[in-house]
């Protein structure tokens, strides 16, 4: 009759391998697929809710009058303002065009919701915020329109 024997190194060891594996094959993921994932997600969110501004602006206004109440700029301002920045700052996000300048003004327009308007939705806002951060200090990566003017100006990658 044999007795196994259990062996805690040999299965850690398995277990270290199989993780550098993972590791490794995680490295090789295209990074600028996730930049151009997160840079359509951030957008796409505020694309859509300039577009209900849009639709809707007269609803828009009383939003800004009534529920959003930011200081020091009136509701029709703010409503115009808001809708203006929401439907062409994240097509340049998107696009990265231009895309720290759009990422910029999400970037404010998300700290202004945080502080001024919605505070109690931080973790949304957190998530919104790094990655335009991100872009902001990084750039929008390598699928984008001003890699290839980089590109076609500096002869950089």
């Amino acid at each position: 009759m044999t007795t196994a024997t259990y062996a805690p190194e040999l299965h850690e060891s398995r277990f270290v391998a199989r993780l550098a594996a993972f590791r490794g094959t995680a490295r090789r993921f295209p990074l600028a697929l996730l930049e151009l994932g997160m840079r359509v997600a951030v957008g796409a969110t505020f694309f859509k809710s300039g577009m209900n501004k849009f639709q809707s602006f007269d609803t828009a206004v009383e939003l800004f009058r009534e529920e959003y109440r930011l200081p020091l700029l009136p509701p029709e301002i703010a409503a115009y303002l808001g809708t203006a920045v929401e439907l062409s700052a994240p097509v340049l996000l998107v696009l990265g065009l231009f895309a720290r300048l759009g990422a910029a003004a999400l970037l404010a327009m998300t700290l202004t919701i945080q502080f001024l308007v919605y505070p109690g939705n931080w973790p949304e806002h957190l998530m919104w915020a790094s990655i335009l951060a991100y872009v902001l200090t990084r750039g929008p990566g390598t699928l984008s329109i001003d890699r290839v003017i980089a590109f076609n100006l500096f002869g950089r990658s």
